[in-house]
């Protein structure tokens, strides 16, 4: 054996010993999915996978807060919080971690993307909690989303594949979010989109169909695009409740996982088996809550909000891997950590000063108060309620609700064993 070849031998020898590889060496914070067989008991059992989120090589639960910290007198469309010199995030953090907290979801990185990434990577230095990143996809820009429109639908992946790029080595990135609840647009009510060929069609269910085809098999492109820029992370479709994943399933494959807005009251009902037969992929519930005011009494009702938010998260629990539902759940995202005050009216300056109790729509699973038509203020859905007075940090006091010491005691270890009288 001549020396270049005993070099190589030698080197080869020490790459397997050490338990080293030079091939499928994996991604530095590679998030992935794991599916788990399970027997099933008898030949009617629908379920043969549970689905387990593994982060770093272990198991990761989803407790997750949507996270948009707008100010008392801030309009949150207006206001970018993560150039906020005061960094609210790091006081919220705080507050987070010691709840369990261990992921926050952000709708957009703003257009100021340096600010968002010192915020996530603060975040998950500091607290260890990771953020799963959305993008709109364009669905609420000027001019408006056209997804049956070649130009549109090629400038939105170049500003989609532009963020990856930015933000895909960032520590702390958990999921690529895509979409929100754009599949509202199908039939046409929200933001309403076609072409001619849509516009030719002879019925509404066709049109609303082709749209969703569309729609879906862009995310598809966009999904299998990320991939190949960021191997490590996830890509997850956005989507408002279970509309149109049956259309998903044939034309959005390349997807991991299915990230659905969710308010159905106390529990989430036969969500989890909806998933399962309309498109079977993991799903991370990326909006679910329960608002603190009560429309028929006129007050807060903290307790109400946390009796809910503890059974939806019991619900949620029930239908992770291993569990005795479905087992296709990974965790879920709480809408929200703080109030937002300018929700009722946007344009209204003077009404960003004051916590409004106009309840913009209705949900008659939300018991304590349906009876009064529209029950769901938008402005306190807050897990932390906020006040005008200000801190050391020159934020506005963050004040904790019932319902986050509530699910502090079933997020984290520490308090689990804890007698807790916010529970009465």
């Amino acid at each position: 054996m001549n020396r270049e070849i005993r070099k190589i031998a030698v080197g080869l020898i020490f790459l397997l010993l050490t338990g080293c590889s030079l091939i499928n060496q994996e991604p530095k914070g590679k998030v992935s999915i794991n599916k788990i067989k399970v027997k099933k008991e008898n030949k009617e059992d629908e379920q043969k996978y549970h689905y387990q989120l593994i982060v770093d090589k272990k198991p990761f639960i989803i407790k997750g807060v949507c996270y948009s910290p707008v100010p008392i007198g801030q309009q949150g469309i207006l206001y970018n919080f993560m150039c906020d010199a005061n960094k609210p995030w790091i006081v919220d953090g705080k507050l987070m971690r010691e709840m369990g907290v261990n992921t926050v979801r952000l709708y957009h990185s703003g257009e100021e993307v340096a600010f968002c990434r010192e915020m996530i990577e603060d975040l998950y230095n500091m607290y260890g909690i990771r953020t799963i990143l959305g993008h709109s996809l364009g669905f609420w820009d000027y001019p408006p989303a056209n997804y049956a429109d070649p130009e549109f639908r090629k400038q939105i992946t170049d500003k989609v594949l532009k963020t990856v790029e930015y933000f895909k080595d960032v520590p702390g990135l958990l999921i690529w979010n895509l979409g929100n609840e754009n599949n509202y647009s199908f039939d046409g009510r929200i933001n309403p989109w076609s072409n001619d060929e849509i516009d030719a069609l002879d019925t509404f269910g066709k049109k609303r169909d082709a749209r969703a085809k569309i729609y879906y098999a862009f995310v598809n492109e966009l999904a299998k695009k990320i991939k190949k820029v960021d191997p490590a992370h996830l890509v997850s479709l956005g989507n408002g409740e279970t509309v149109g994943l049956k259309i998903a399933e044939e034309n959005c494959p390349d997807v991991d996982l299915i990230g659905c807005i969710v308010y159905r009251g106390r529990v989430f009902g036969n969500f989890f088996k909806e998933i399962k037969r309309k498109f079977d992929r993991p799903v991370i519930l990326t909006e679910f809550g329960c608002d603190a005011f009560n429309m028929v009494k006129m007050q807060e009702d903290q307790k109400n909000q946390s009796k809910f938010l503890k059974s939806q998260w019991l619900d949620i629990e029930n239908n992770l891997a291993g569990g005795p539902g479905m087992g296709n759940c990974l965790g879920g995202v709480i809408f929200e950590w703080s109030d937002e005050w300018w929700k009722s009216s946007e344009s209204d300056r003077d009404s960003w000063l004051v916590h409004d109790n106009d309840a913009a729509w209705g949900m008659g699973s939300y018991d304590f108060d349906a009876k009064a038509g529209k029950n769901m203020n938008e402005e306190w859905f807050g897990l932390v309620s906020l006040e005008p007075e200000l801190d050391a940090n020159g934020l506005n006091k963050r004040s904790p609700r019932k319902a986050y010491y509530v699910l502090r005691k079933l997020w984290n270890q520490a308090y689990q064993n804890q007698a807790d009288e916010t529970e009465k």
